[in-house]
């Protein structure tokens, strides 16, 4: 169960977060682009100063999209960090067709320990680690841990194999590893989604890889790491096959691929 305090901490801040997404959500915003291309808005900036508000009473550091970066010198010192994204899938939030997340992980030497994603739209979090195990959990349940669905590991691929794949990134290697699965499925379906509800999925066995060969932060994806890694999958280097590390001095992700504990015993 997850009974240890941080992490307790980390659902409410992300069910409290997805709350005032979605009062923004639901009325006109505007939008900033940075000075990196990405978009901006107020939800995003909003989340953010609520999961501040949870987590930094737990005095442990917290790196993030959002969240001022503090030099490398000293995070590689830190034992444990938070790593978050207030808003992941902003483009998806403008577009307004509700596949964006609130993300939450905790990084032990540069692990991911312990993972928190939270649909504002669904209502819903898919939360856990191998220390705790996976749970999904509704907003409505969030204090009566005897209503929380616990997650087991996902017992076989898909017939037809389903890979999911973001709807706002695309890349030609993808190809590639589409050759790949095929040598164990012939049949392969698609199935696009936005930001990291892609390990929703993933998590709960109804898709079998999510392969990236495009560019990440590790705020994106060290909360799904976290919890496929507990149901038996990996995330992985796409070039080395190791899994991936994060509280890098570069936070950028490498290409990596995500699979399922039944894909991952099959593959080659």
């Amino acid at each position: 169960m997850i009974t240890d305090h941080k992490y307790t901490t980390a659902l409410f801040a992300a069910t409290d977060a997805s709350k005032t997404i979605m009062d923004i959500y639901e009325n006109e915003f505007d939008t900033i682009i940075k000075a990196d291309g990405s978009p901006l808005t107020k939800a995003d900036l909003a989340s953010t100063q609520i999961i501040h508000k949870h987590l930094e009473p737990l005095n442990i550091p917290i790196t993030g999209e959002e969240t001022e970066k503090m030099p490398f010198a000293e995070r590689k010192k830190w034992i444990e960090c938070w790593c978050i994204d207030p808003l992941d899938g902003t483009k998806e939030f403008i577009n307004r067709n509700g596949e964006f997340a609130v993300n939450i992980a905790l990084l032990r030497k540069g692990k991911p320990v312990f993972g928190v994603i939270a649909s504002p739209v669904q209502k819903l979090i898919f939360a856990g680690g191998k220390e705790t195990g996976v749970f999904k959990i509704s907003f409505d349940s969030i204090d009566n841990s005897n209503d929380w669905e616990s997650i087991n590991d996902p017992c076989k691929i898909n017939n037809p194999m389903v890979m999911t794949c973001s709807r706002s990134h695309h890349s030609g290697p993808v190809l590639q590893f589409i050759n790949e699965l095929k040598k164990l499925s012939p049949t392969i379906k698609f199935s696009k989604k936005g930001s990291s509800l892609k390990f929703f999925d993933l998590a709960s066995g109804t898709a079998d890889a999510y392969p990236r060969f495009a560019p990440t932060m590790e705020w994106d994806i060290a909360a799904g790491q976290a919890i496929l890694e507990a149901l038996g999958g990996s995330v992985v280097h796409a070039e080395t096959g190791l899994p991936l590390y994060y509280n890098k001095e570069n936070l950028t992700n490498p290409y990596f691929i995500a699979k399922t504990k039944p894909l991952l015993a099959l593959s080659p």
